[in-house]
């Protein structure tokens, strides 16, 4: 045994053989990285959506817009599945560090299968992306008065309790200040939210004394922020500023 990245195995009749994971975790950090460009089109389909719905464009187009979004759910979704499978896969052998040399790719494809199977129409829809963008299609229908449709409202119920669970991803509160966000700056990395000054002090305050800046939110394990994984989340900044004037019409 050489080290946790490296197996040492021998075979039968052949000499000895090295099995590397360096390169399985390679793979891993870029699969991960793939994540930022379904976000961002998530994004993009939640912005062109409130724009339509905006404008009073044609119902079957914003509907397009959820359909979407629910295909971004659905590679979200098999994205994270496949990783779970090859890291699943890989610990275990590293585990039990077995004799011969195991079949990775059948492994992989039997675990990713199995997690497959549990796989639901509804968990697109308790995707927090999704959930996120139903809420801010309902806040700008309720804001230009848009009835709902009856569909819409089952949706609505259906996802309440998603909805609740995922309550962190729709909170205008900056988990540093815990004051309403006024410019909401988004992490490429985890996705959480959070208001631009307080996380650029935070992160540059941690780099001036050469430690890594972790994600404030609650239970997040992304340890190493930078600020260039900030980007401004134009969708809930919108919501935000769309909440605040309807408060001013009320008061």
């Amino acid at each position: 045994m050489r080290s946790n990245s490296y197996k040492q195995i021998k075979m039968p009749g052949r000499p000895s053989s090295v099995i590397s994971f360096n390169s399985v975790d390679s793979s891993i950090s870029s699969l991960k990285n793939c994540q930022a460009y379904i976000n961002t089109g998530m994004e993009i389909a939640t912005n062109v959506a409130l724009e339509l719905l905006e404008t009073e464009s044609d119902e079957g187009e914003v509907k397009n817009m959820e359909n979407v979004m629910l295909e971004y759910a659905a590679m979200d979704r098999e994205l994270n599945q496949f990783i779970q499978a090859v890291e699943d896969t890989t610990h275990q052998i590293r585990r039990e560090q077995p004799e011969a040399i195991p079949d990775l790719k059948t492994l992989v494809k039997e675990r990713f299968a199995e997690l497959k199977s549990r796989n639901t129409d509804l968990d697109l829809k308790r995707n927090d992306k999704y959930v996120q963008f139903k809420e801010q299609l309902r806040e700008m229908g309720k804001q230009i008065c848009l009835p709902e449709d009856a569909s819409d409202e089952q949706t609505i119920e259906q996802l309440d309790e998603d909805i609740t669970v995922t309550q962190s991803q729709l909170n205008f509160i900056c988990p540093i200040t815990q004051l309403e966000m006024k410019r909401p700056m988004k992490n490429k990395v985890c996705g959480h939210v959070y208001e631009e000054e307080a996380i650029i002090r935070m992160i540059q305050n941690r780099h001036q004394k050469n430690k890594k800046a972790r994600c404030p939110k609650v239970g997040c394990d992304h340890g190493d922020m930078k600020v260039t994984d900030l980007v401004l989340d134009t969708s809930l900044k919108r919501a935000i500023d769309n909440q605040n004037k309807q408060k001013g019409r009320q008061h």
